[in-house]
Protein backbone atom coordinates (compact mmCIF):
# COMPACT_ATOMS: atom_id res chain seq x y z
CA UNK A 1 0.00 0.00 0.00
CA UNK A 2 1.34 3.75 -0.60
CA UNK A 3 2.32 4.94 2.51
CA UNK A 4 0.79 8.86 1.38
CA UNK A 5 -3.28 6.86 1.60
CA UNK A 6 -3.01 7.20 5.33
CA UNK A 7 -2.79 10.24 5.72
CA UNK A 8 -5.50 11.25 2.93
CA UNK A 9 -7.82 9.34 4.56
CA UNK A 10 -7.61 11.69 7.48
CA UNK A 11 -7.34 14.55 4.96
CA UNK A 12 -10.63 13.30 3.84
CA UNK A 13 -12.53 12.78 7.30
CA UNK A 14 -11.03 16.62 7.96
CA UNK A 15 -12.09 18.20 5.22
CA UNK A 16 -16.47 18.70 5.63
CA UNK A 17 -15.81 20.25 9.13
CA UNK A 18 -13.49 23.30 8.05
CA UNK A 19 -15.17 26.21 7.80
CA UNK A 20 -12.39 27.99 6.07
CA UNK A 21 -12.15 25.57 3.15
CA UNK A 22 -12.96 26.33 -0.28
CA UNK A 23 -15.96 24.94 -2.16
CA UNK A 24 -15.32 22.06 -4.67
CA UNK A 25 -17.05 22.41 -7.92
CA UNK A 26 -19.50 18.96 -7.61
CA UNK A 27 -19.32 18.02 -3.89
CA UNK A 28 -23.22 17.65 -3.33
CA UNK A 29 -23.14 14.89 -4.96
CA UNK A 30 -20.46 12.84 -3.39
CA UNK A 31 -19.87 14.81 0.07
CA UNK A 32 -16.83 13.96 0.35
CA UNK A 33 -17.71 10.23 1.28
CA UNK A 34 -16.07 7.18 -0.78
CA UNK A 35 -17.33 4.40 -1.79
CA UNK A 36 -16.70 0.61 -1.28
CA UNK A 37 -12.84 -0.65 -2.22
CA UNK A 38 -12.09 -2.79 -5.02
CA UNK A 39 -10.07 -6.34 -5.66
CA UNK A 40 -6.94 -6.75 -7.05
CA UNK A 41 -8.80 -9.33 -9.09
CA UNK A 42 -10.98 -6.97 -10.28
CA UNK A 43 -8.28 -4.89 -11.44
CA UNK A 44 -6.52 -7.61 -13.24
CA UNK A 45 -9.54 -8.33 -15.31
CA UNK A 46 -10.01 -4.68 -16.08
CA UNK A 47 -6.29 -4.22 -17.24
CA UNK A 48 -6.50 -7.78 -19.07
CA UNK A 49 -10.04 -6.82 -21.19
CA UNK A 50 -8.36 -3.30 -21.95
CA UNK A 51 -4.53 -4.61 -22.53
CA UNK A 52 -3.25 -1.99 -20.15
CA UNK A 53 -1.68 -1.71 -16.88
CA UNK A 54 -2.86 0.88 -14.11
CA UNK A 55 -0.33 2.97 -12.47
CA UNK A 56 0.30 1.85 -9.00
CA UNK A 57 -0.64 5.18 -7.29
CA UNK A 58 -4.40 4.82 -8.72
CA UNK A 59 -4.16 1.13 -8.17
CA UNK A 60 -3.46 1.58 -4.52
CA UNK A 61 -6.29 4.19 -4.07
CA UNK A 62 -8.96 1.45 -5.69
CA UNK A 63 -8.22 -1.30 -3.50
CA UNK A 64 -7.01 0.44 0.04
CA UNK A 65 -9.15 3.72 0.13
CA UNK A 66 -12.19 3.84 -2.33
CA UNK A 67 -13.14 3.19 -5.70
CA UNK A 68 -15.96 5.85 -5.93
CA UNK A 69 -17.10 8.58 -4.61
CA UNK A 70 -14.87 11.68 -3.67
CA UNK A 71 -13.20 13.56 -6.21
CA UNK A 72 -12.77 17.07 -8.02
CA UNK A 73 -15.81 17.47 -9.86
CA UNK A 74 -18.78 15.01 -9.32
CA UNK A 75 -16.56 11.83 -8.32
CA UNK A 76 -14.56 9.25 -8.85
CA UNK A 77 -16.05 6.99 -11.53
CA UNK A 78 -17.09 3.18 -11.16
CA UNK A 79 -14.01 1.08 -12.49
CA UNK A 80 -16.61 -0.39 -14.76
CA UNK A 81 -17.57 3.06 -16.47
CA UNK A 82 -13.94 4.18 -17.04
CA UNK A 83 -13.12 4.38 -21.16
CA UNK A 84 -9.79 4.82 -22.77
CA UNK A 85 -8.97 8.09 -24.62
CA UNK A 86 -6.02 8.68 -27.12
CA UNK A 87 -5.32 12.57 -27.47
CA UNK A 88 -6.65 13.68 -31.27
CA UNK A 89 -3.83 15.39 -33.61
CA UNK A 90 -3.12 18.75 -33.23
CA UNK A 91 -5.55 21.08 -35.59
CA UNK A 92 -4.79 22.59 -38.24
CA UNK A 93 -6.32 26.25 -36.90
CA UNK A 94 -3.69 28.00 -34.94
CA UNK A 95 -3.59 27.26 -31.04
CA UNK A 96 -6.65 25.41 -31.71
CA UNK A 97 -7.17 22.79 -28.16
CA UNK A 98 -6.83 18.98 -29.14
CA UNK A 99 -9.94 16.89 -28.19
CA UNK A 100 -9.79 13.18 -27.12
CA UNK A 101 -11.42 10.28 -28.97
CA UNK A 102 -12.33 7.08 -26.92
CA UNK A 103 -10.44 4.12 -27.97
CA UNK A 104 -13.00 1.14 -29.61
CA UNK A 105 -10.03 -1.03 -31.18
CA UNK A 106 -6.59 -1.53 -29.44
CA UNK A 107 -5.06 -0.92 -32.93
CA UNK A 108 -6.04 2.47 -32.61
CA UNK A 109 -2.71 4.38 -32.71
CA UNK A 110 -1.74 6.87 -29.53
CA UNK A 111 -1.52 6.80 -26.09
CA UNK A 112 -3.89 5.73 -23.67
CA UNK A 113 -5.93 7.96 -21.25
CA UNK A 114 -7.84 6.54 -18.76
CA UNK A 115 -11.11 8.67 -17.85
CA UNK A 116 -11.01 8.12 -14.11
CA UNK A 117 -13.51 10.87 -13.50
CA UNK A 118 -17.14 12.13 -13.92
CA UNK A 119 -16.67 15.92 -15.03
CA UNK A 120 -20.03 16.73 -16.37
CA UNK A 121 -20.33 16.97 -20.47
CA UNK A 122 -17.82 16.72 -22.43
CA UNK A 123 -15.19 17.42 -20.14
CA UNK A 124 -12.79 14.72 -19.25
CA UNK A 125 -10.17 13.96 -16.26
CA UNK A 126 -7.91 11.40 -17.12
CA UNK A 127 -4.96 9.25 -16.10
CA UNK A 128 -2.31 8.55 -18.53
CA UNK A 129 -2.01 4.44 -18.99
CA UNK A 130 0.82 4.50 -21.45
CA UNK A 131 3.57 6.54 -23.07
CA UNK A 132 5.40 9.16 -21.37
CA UNK A 133 2.67 10.94 -19.48
CA UNK A 134 1.95 7.69 -17.66
CA UNK A 135 0.35 8.44 -14.11
CA UNK A 136 0.31 12.17 -14.95
CA UNK A 137 -3.64 13.85 -14.70
CA UNK A 138 -4.49 15.39 -17.43
CA UNK A 139 -7.85 17.17 -17.97
CA UNK A 140 -9.53 18.77 -21.08
CA UNK A 141 -12.67 18.21 -23.18
CA UNK A 142 -13.22 15.44 -25.80
CA UNK A 143 -14.54 17.81 -28.42
CA UNK A 144 -11.39 20.07 -27.75
CA UNK A 145 -13.09 22.91 -26.96
CA UNK A 146 -10.46 23.96 -24.02
CA UNK A 147 -7.47 22.52 -23.20
CA UNK A 148 -6.11 20.09 -22.51
CA UNK A 149 -4.02 20.67 -18.96
CA UNK A 150 -1.44 18.56 -17.50
CA UNK A 151 -1.48 18.94 -13.95
CA UNK A 152 2.14 19.27 -12.01
CA UNK A 153 0.91 16.41 -9.81
CA UNK A 154 3.45 13.68 -10.31
CA UNK A 155 1.13 11.03 -10.20
CA UNK A 156 -2.65 10.19 -8.78
CA UNK A 157 -2.06 10.39 -5.10
CA UNK A 158 -0.42 13.97 -5.00
CA UNK A 159 -2.97 14.96 -7.26
CA UNK A 160 -5.55 14.07 -5.11
CA UNK A 161 -3.53 14.87 -2.28
CA UNK A 162 -2.86 18.60 -3.96
CA UNK A 163 -7.09 18.45 -3.58
CA UNK A 164 -7.45 18.54 -0.66
CA UNK A 165 -4.74 20.77 0.14
CA UNK A 166 -5.71 23.49 -1.88
CA UNK A 167 -9.37 23.43 -0.39
CA UNK A 168 -8.38 23.24 3.27
CA UNK A 169 -6.24 26.39 2.65
CA UNK A 170 -9.47 28.03 1.07
CA UNK A 171 -7.36 28.45 -2.32
CA UNK A 172 -9.18 29.41 -5.49
CA UNK A 173 -8.46 26.66 -8.14
CA UNK A 174 -9.61 26.87 -11.73
CA UNK A 175 -7.63 23.40 -12.74
CA UNK A 176 -8.89 21.92 -9.75
CA UNK A 177 -12.76 23.61 -9.87
CA UNK A 178 -12.37 25.21 -6.39
CA UNK A 179 -13.93 29.21 -5.22
CA UNK A 180 -12.42 30.64 -2.05
CA UNK A 181 -14.90 31.66 0.76
CA UNK A 182 -14.57 35.01 -0.80
CA UNK A 183 -14.94 34.03 -3.84
CA UNK A 184 -18.24 32.21 -3.10
CA UNK A 185 -19.20 35.63 -1.10
CA UNK A 186 -18.61 37.54 -4.36
CA UNK A 187 -20.69 34.99 -6.17
CA UNK A 188 -23.64 35.04 -3.67
CA UNK A 189 -23.37 39.04 -3.95
CA UNK A 190 -23.62 39.18 -7.60
CA UNK A 191 -26.71 36.59 -7.48
CA UNK A 192 -30.12 38.49 -7.53
CA UNK A 193 -32.34 38.28 -4.90
CA UNK A 194 -35.77 36.77 -4.83
CA UNK A 195 -36.91 40.22 -4.38
CA UNK A 196 -35.10 41.83 -7.39
CA UNK A 197 -36.24 38.49 -9.68
CA UNK A 198 -39.80 39.62 -9.09
CA UNK A 199 -39.22 43.53 -9.78
CA UNK A 200 -37.24 42.73 -12.81
CA UNK A 201 -40.32 40.18 -13.85
CA UNK A 202 -42.58 43.07 -12.98
CA UNK A 203 -40.85 45.75 -14.96
CA UNK A 204 -41.02 43.20 -18.27
CA UNK A 205 -44.54 42.10 -17.92
CA UNK A 206 -47.68 43.55 -19.75
CA UNK A 207 -48.79 47.14 -19.37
Amino acid sequence: MDPRLPRLRRKLAQIPFNPLRSHSFGEEKHRFQLGRTVSAATIDAFETDHGVVLPAPYRDFLTFLGATGASPFYGLLPLSRCMLFTMDSKRSEDGAPRGFTTVEDRARPGDRFLNIIEAGCSDVVLLGVTGPLTGRIVTGNSDGFWGPDLSSAPDFIAWYELWLDEMAAGHDSRALELTSPAGRSAERRARPTSQQLRTASEDIGPH
